[in-house]
């Protein structure tokens, strides 16, 4: 009954209602509504799962052959299989966590349509405000910096059609286009940009198989790794950074017309994304093995062509894409904090949004370090924000007998029950606190170091070849 009513209020709440006017204003009025739905209005399981894809595999594909060299072809393979499991695991117990809060709240007849539920308004209903706390400081920096990363990768990867600006100056220049996200709501208005990105992003995929293939091997190509501790457990923490784009789970569930369809979403769209970087990543270090140590951007390595340009472009197009999706949670948190989230005005949120972009651009800035700041990332962010926190959330929520037996959400048969889900939970949180947080962030933070020692801060041009 409990996810029954959730079903029937999360789908009410977008109900359009008829204003008064002529049979010639309510075809016109139904003709723009339709064409706002195609575009604009989407919470469908598709626009869930393009939104899942699309949001999981961006920049990050153009750093996994850096990543296959450090860890060496067959961990590069093992490991992006076992991080997609385990976040696809951790995004199941985030979206049981947001439909159990929504339930208990619904019950209380609280209205959220003109409010999006976010992540740490969940632990916060659910645990206290000392979890909403913690859980609030590690989803907004992770963000933070994950929308830093798309915009250096944005400056990064411009570069290799345009050389005659330095990556600092497209920076400045990226910085200013990606302002314009401040004008899209919700992720419930990502539905052709969510589509979009994932095909633009696909065919870069393809285009980094096929013409390392057609390439072919590098004369005296090595294939050396792993060789360094430090550089296994980099490239380890920047697989685990592939797989944790769930933090933006809650605020995609909510944007769902039946948020508890969201189960397998993720899943799904994780089998996608092997699909498109397992074949790239593996085809790129192939061709090139040890060279990739060298430039964390694939791209750098392949010879310029018009294939590859379209590949530059439209990765462009959606590095930009998934700025927003990054950026979006961090405005509503912003909206929440100075009293506006509750406004109508599109350009009273949009105007207030605005400073939340500084503190990226001028950290974009400082540290311009594509590929090795998304290790650090990981290890130091991801590790805790969708990891070990959701884990963590999830066994103290149902750890009486009576959450348990009324949960809305109950523990799947097929792994053993809640016995066998909190077992799985225990692994994780044992796990990435250590091999991903421990290790990956020891290892991250020396190639971290070493990268500000070789290039220093607010470096010009990273890793750009010289004239």
């Amino acid at each position: 009954m409990a996810s029954e009513r959730v079903e029937t209020v999360v789908a009410g709440s977008h109900v359009e209602v008829e204003g008064e006017g002529g049979a010639s204003g309510r075809k016109s009025a139904s003709l723009k509504t339709s064409l706002s739905k195609i575009l604009w209005h989407g919470g469908s399981v598709y626009d869930a799962w393009f939104s899942c894809a699309s949001n999981q595999v961006a920049q990050v594909l153009l750093t996994l052959p850096y990543s296959f060299s450090q860890l060496g072809l067959a961990s590069g393979i093992v490991l992006q299989l076992f991080y997609a499991l385990m976040g696809s695991w951790t995004a199941y117990l985030i979206s049981a966590l947001y439909v159990e809060y929504r339930t208990r709240k619904e019950r209380e007849k609280v209205d959220f349509r003109n409010h999006v539920i976010q992540w740490f308004e969940v632990l916060d209903g659910l645990l206290g405000k000392h979890w909403r706390n913690v859980g609030l400081f590690f989803n907004c920096t992770f963000l933070l910096f994950g929308s830093v990363i798309q915009l250096i990768a944005c400056a990064s990867n411009i570069y290799y059609i345009n050389d005659n600006l330095d990556k600092r100056t497209w920076t400045y220049i990226f910085g200013a286009c990606c302002a314009t996200t401040v004008f899209i709501p919700s992720f419930h208005n990502y539905r052709i940009w969510s589509f979009l990105g994932l095909t633009m992003t696909t065919y870069t995929a393809w285009y980094l198989t096929i013409a390392s293939l057609i390439h072919g091997q590098v004369e005296g190509v090595k294939h050396s790794g792993p060789t360094k501790a430090v550089l296994y457990f980099t490239g380890a923490t920047n697989i685990l950074y592939t797989f944790g784009g769930h933090a933006v789970t809650v605020e995609i569930m909510h944007a769902m017309w039946k948020p508890q369809k969201f189960k397998l979403i993720y899943l799904l769209a994780t089998v996608y994304v092997l699909t498109i970087t397992l074949p790239s990543a593996s085809a790129v270090y192939w061709a090139f093995g040890d060279m990739l140590l060298s430039r964390s951007n694939a791209l750098a390595l392949l010879p310029r062509t018009g294939f590859r340009d379209a590949a530059v472009i439209l990765m462009l197009i959606h590095q930009f894409i998934t700025f927003g999706f990054a950026c979006t949670p961090l405005y509503m948190v912003w909206e929440k904090f100075i009293g506006v989230h509750g406004t109508k005005s599109l350009f009273k949120r949009a105007l207030a949004r605005l400073p939340v972009l500084i503190p990226i651009w001028f950290l974009a800035i400082i540290f311009p370090f594509f590929g090795p700041i998304n290790s650090t990332v990981g290890s130091l962010l991801v590790s805790f924000t969708v990891y070990i926190i959701p884990a963590l959330a999830h066994m103290a929520t149902f750890a009486t007998a009576s959450a348990r037996d009324n949960a809305v959400e109950r523990a799947p048969k097929f792994v053993g029950g809640w016995t066998g889900l909190y077992s799985i939970n225990i692994f994780v949180v044992m796990w990435v606190l250590t091999v991903g947080f421990g290790l990956g962030g020891w290892a991250s933070m020396v190639n971290f170091v070493h990268q500000i020692h070789t290039f220093g801060l607010f470096t010009k041009c990273y890793q750009c070849p010289k004239h």
